[in-house]
């Protein structure tokens, strides 16, 4: 039995503000981190430390009613669900 490859036509425009890349336009590319390291650099510093480093990530599985009830509610919703747990416990 032979084996057919699916073929896809790609349909494409010119765009003159952003013409395709040629060989010679590849081998002259150089990466970003040669060009602008600090601006790279910034990119990748991350979020940083944390005001109160006095949180812990875990996994959690919640039931999807109570996912969605408190995501519903829009952002900061893992603070909120923070904030009842500590509320049900107790705790101020």
């Amino acid at each position: 039995m032979a084996k057919h490859k699916k073929t896809r036509k790609i349909i494409s425009t010119a765009d003159n503000e952003n013409p395709e890349w040629s060989k010679e336009d590849f081998a002259r590319a150089r990466a970003a981190s040669e060009l602008i390291p600090e601006v790279v650099a910034a990119y990748r510093r991350g979020r940083g430390p944390q005001k109160r480093p006095t949180k812990k990530l875990i996994s959690l599985r919640l039931d999807r009613d109570v996912l969605e009830h408190f995501r519903a509610r829009g952002p900061g919703w893992q603070v909120r669900i923070n904030s009842t747990l500590r509320k049900a416990v107790g705790l101020p």
